[in-house]
């Protein structure tokens, strides 16, 4: 069972008698030491639907999954690995009934949360609404409701939010309807207030995984707390100087509370890196150490000293650019055997960095991919088919309802859902069972009673047929017909800026459908722990989309270089890396001239440096730039602090731009003499 693992993961991996925090350092073999683990407790004679194994996005859990598989074969399926969402989901869909929620529940997306904000606030504002999204969504996070809530507020703005948090929570209760947020929110109401609820995941979860322990924030260990119980069977997977995620609830206060409520907690350290080179593993150690230590921990590999870490001094974005590029091209043209594209990563600290980044790669015609761009899942034409079968699964879907009767318009006016709305919240029902209500006649002419009338038996009529859609074929048909009976193509192309581009969105329609008919069919679906199921209806399927954030196969094996922030390269490596753009005020990130910054940003800033520079293998480049523009003038411009605290030798450390062209030019004209060219 311990082959091929130290002695450090063969200690974690054995320790199952109780609670265990696993400090996993960056390329540690953290997921090594997971699926190990859940091996492990098979081994010992735990069935496998008793293990749960939590991540924090469907990525790492299909990896999980995948690697789980690879150790124990076809019981893989019985385990449960998922996100915390994931989870949620499955606690609140069996036992929500206790909390007045249908099993049909919808799941709100950030736009529709957006939109039912604005009509609680009576705003037109997204600026305004979307503030108040991240303060009750920094509510939610700590545990808090709108009546709990009420110590936290602080000024006007809070108390307006407060108001509004109220009212949002009556409108998702009218439309049954949940956020993200209430996919941990809830599960731990259900744990906490009903011990019959309580008992039974206690009873049922033997053993609990947790991944990335570090980017818990205070709802998910109160809901881990709940699920172990008193026994503590658990192990905490994490790493305190990768926690960079504090803007979003995460809480290094996590890490400090598990040896106190688990006083048996066992600490095993992973201090061997199998990713990166000692130099590289050296610059990463000197930066972390000015931060404070909860765990104290030191990185080391046995892969060599490798390259010096180099630092690159441009002198503005454009510049650092074109030697961002020339770098990748030196590296194709010396470094034995030759580099592929998918090597290479380019890493910065905010999005507007890529702009200067991607001209100079297309200008060389270096392929490229700008990571975390738009979700499949966040196209408008895929958030209209999904309204559908949102309003399908759940009636009193409002959000959903609204969509769905716009997408196409049915020759069903503004006004007319006005009227239809207003009706719905004087009668405190959903606007779909409005349409049906025997007083509405009183209200609506008898032209929008009809256009209402015949868009609700085309819903019913709809709905019957997506339920009896079970498996791959019947549902491809029926999302076939579907979309011809609404006219669907027709009306992209006419909500099309351009021929090409309706083109390009019923490709994305025709390759979401295919996608649903094929979980249809039963194959594995990473939204609810990966399980392989029996064929399904159409309607089964559509519960689980608004937990997948991007078809993952749109994402395998591009041979392209990777452009991306450091936030988003948590958790990847890459042979080849240079971090761009480190200056300070940008990395340490500064609000305001005046350059200030708390020492709780700094150190999470400290760490994200730290984050980037792991994500090494074999090269790091570090550069800066002298100057920037700032409307139409250049301003001068530092070396972030973090440099100096690679505390890299300054003979080895820095590049002479002279010797590197020259060795540059040398060996393209070796290559050339020899036929060899960089990669294609």
């Amino acid at each position: 069972m311990s082959a091929g693992l130290n002695l450090a993961q063969t200690q974690a991996v054995h320790h199952i008698s109780g609670p265990s925090l696993v400090l996993a350092g960056a390329g540690s073999g953290k997921t090594r030491v997971i699926t190990h683990k859940i091996a492990h407790l098979i081994g010992q004679g735990m069935a496998p639907g008793r293990i749960a194994a939590i991540t924090f996005t469907n990525k790492a859990a299909a990896e999980m999954r995948e690697r789980a598989k690879g150790l124990i074969g076809k019981a893989a399926k019985d385990v449960l690995i998922c996100t915390f969402h994931a989870l949620g989901v499955r606690m609140v869909r069996e036992d929500g009934q206790v909390l007045g929620l249908k099993p049909n529940f919808s799941i709100l997306d950030s736009d529709d949360v957006l939109s039912i904000l604005k009509d609680c606030g009576g705003t037109t504002d997204t600026q305004l609404a979307r503030q108040w999204q991240w303060t009750i969504s920094g509510w939610k996070n700590m545990g808090l409701n709108s009546q709990t809530a009420a110590a936290q507020v602080e000024g006007e703005v809070d108390k307006v939010a407060l108001e509004v948090m109220a009212r949002y929570e009556e409108r998702l209760s009218a439309f049954q309807s949940v956020d993200f947020d209430d996919l941990v929110g809830l599960p731990l109401t259900l744990l906490s207030q009903h011990a019959p609820v309580r008992e039974k995941w206690q009873a049922r979860l033997g053993h609990v995984l947790v991944d990335e322990y570090q980017d818990t924030n205070a709802t998910q260990y109160e809901l881990l707390k709940l699920l172990v119980g008193e026994r503590g069977h658990f192990t905490a997977v994490g790493d305190d100087d990768q926690s960079i995620y504090g803007w979003r609830g995460a809480t290094l206060e996590n890490l400090k509370k598990l040896p106190q409520d688990f006083p048996a907690l066992r600490v095993i350290k992973l201090e061997q890196n199998y990713r990166s080179t000692s130099a590289i593993l050296r610059a990463a150690n000197n930066v972390i150490g000015p931060n404070p230590k909860l765990f104290p921990k030191t990185l080391y590999s046995e892969l060599g000293e490798g390259e010096p870490v180099r630092v690159v001094d441009c002198d503005s974005e454009e510049h650092e650019a074109e030697r961002a590029v020339a770098r990748i091209q030196g590296l194709c043209a010396s470094v034995n055997p030759t580099p592929e594209w998918r090597d290479f990563a380019i890493l910065y600290r905010a999005n507007h960095q890529a702009k200067a980044l991607e001209k100079a790669l297309r200008r060389a015609s270096i392929p490229y991919k700008v990571s975390g761009g738009t979700s499949f899942f966040d196209r408008s034409e895929i958030r209209d088919l999904c309204a559908w079968f949102r309003l399908w699964s759940n009636e009193d879907d409002d959000p959903a309802f609204l969509r769905a009767i716009s997408a196409p318009r049915r020759g069903i006016g503004h006004q007319t859902l006005a009227q239809l709305g207003d009706f719905a919240s004087q009668y405190k029902c959903s606007m779909y069972a409005a349409m049906f209500n025997q007083m509405l006649p009183a209200r609506l002419s008898a032209r929008a009673l009809g256009g209402l009338a015949e868009f609700g038996r085309l819903l019913n009529d709809l709905q019957y047929r997506a339920r009896h859609a079970l498996g791959a074929e019947a549902a491809r048909q029926f999302l076939k017909e579907w979309l011809e009976e609404i006219g669907y193509e027709n009306f992209l192309l006419e909500h099309s800026d351009t021929a090409a581009q309706a083109t390009a969105r019923w490709g994305n329609v025709q390759e979401f459908c295919d996608w649903m008919a094929q979980r249809a069919g039963g194959v594995p679906d990473e939204a609810i722990g990966g399980i392989v199921t029996e064929a399904k209806s159409l309607l089964e399927v559509a519960q689980t989309i608004a937990l997948l954030s991007t078809i993952s196969e749109q994402e395998k094996d591009q041979n392209v270089v990777t452009l991306s922030t450091l936030h988003a390269s948590k958790g990847l490596e890459w042979p080849h890396v240079i971090l761009a753009g480190v200056n300070e005020g940008v990395l340490p990130f500064q609000q305001g001239e005046e350059g200030v910054i708390d020492q709780q940003r700094l150190e999470e800033e400290r760490r994200l440096m730290y984050v980037g520079i792991t994500r090494a293998q074999r090269t790091l480049a570090v550069s800066w730039t002298r100057r920037r523009k700032k409307g139409r003038d250049w301003v001068a411009t530092k070396p972030s602090r973090f440099i100096g605290e690679m505390n890299l030798a300054a003979d080895t450390a820095r590049e002479d731009p002279r010797a590197k062209l020259r060795a540059l030019r040398e060996e393209f004209a070796r290559k050339a003499a020899a036929g060899s060219t960089a990669p294609e």
